[in-house]
């Protein structure tokens, strides 16, 4: 599948080097606002939205975690970007592993968070897309927000749930169908040895949506990886707990310990 050009939002000084933030599924590049003013100060952040999501192009047909990564080659490439410190949450991190291993001259240092290697359910997957296709991305938006910040932060943020569950809504049927695909063929237990970038894996210690023992696998498999737990954090940490999340990006790409 040809890659996907898709819209990205690039800020901070020009001549400092680049990290690449890569947003979960269902989400657009807003999912980062919190993180940009402290990653500013270092970087020169480059937020993109994935196909099918925010103000992405879609493309018919299931997609695999290699057409998302061809994405962000194809992305780093039009900004004249060589190699960048890259780091995804859920979907975004799917892609930033695979990025690690097929492409390991474009990562500098690799942070993934909330996600994993291989989520082990495909037919709940496949049938999370017949939904998005039978009944619009609405009809899934309340129950994937309700995994993606702990009860008690949702209680007392309604707005946030409001806009998290827009946001779901507004992704494009067809993309976000297809980005369940890639999901759900994706298997990248095997490569983990492989990458070669220092790696920061962050876990939410109360996601149901990808559970800590998804990001234990793939600390355990990437040579030298190191793993950060926040707690209490769901789905989207980032979002939760957005000052540690900030400066573990920071340390981690910097040289660092979180």
């Amino acid at each position: 599948m040809t890659a996907v050009e898709v819209h990205a939002v690039v800020e901070g000084p020009a001549d400092a080097p680049v990290l690449l933030l890569s947003n979960s599924l269902g989400s657009d590049l807003s999912m980062w606002d919190l993180q940009v003013p402290a990653l500013t100060e270092h970087f020169r952040v480059v937020r993109y939205d994935t196909r099918g999501h925010g103000r992405s192009p879609s493309v018919s047909g299931e997609a695999t975690i290699d057409d998302l990564a061809d994405d962000v080659v194809a992305l780093l490439d039009r900004l004249g970007v060589d190699r960048a410190h890259v780091a995804g949450v859920s979907i975004g991190g799917m892609t930033g592993l695979r990025l690690a291993v097929r492409d390991p001259q474009r990562v500098l240092t690799l942070a993934v968070l909330c996600s994993s290697a291989h989520t082990g359910n495909p037919d709940s997957w496949a049938d999370r897309a017949r939904t998005v296709r039978a009944e619009g991305t609405g009809a899934i938006a309340e129950p994937v927000v309700s995994r993606w910040l702990t009860p008690p932060y949702a209680a007392a943020h309604p707005e946030l749930v409001a806009r998290l569950q827009a946001m779901v809504t507004a992704a494009d049927d067809e993309g976000y169908a297809g980005c369940c695909a890639a999901i759900a063929a994706m298997d990248q237990r095997p490569d983990l040895h492989r990458i070669t970038a220092p790696t920061l894996v962050v876990s939410g210690a109360d996601d149901q949506a990808v559970p800590p023992e998804h990001q234990q696998l793939i600390a355990d498999g990437v040579p030298g990886a190191r793993l950060l737990s926040l707690s209490p954090a769901a789905h989207l940490a980032n979002l939760e707990r957005p000052e540690q999340v900030s400066r573990a990006l920071i340390e981690h790409a910097t040289g660092g310990t979180p």
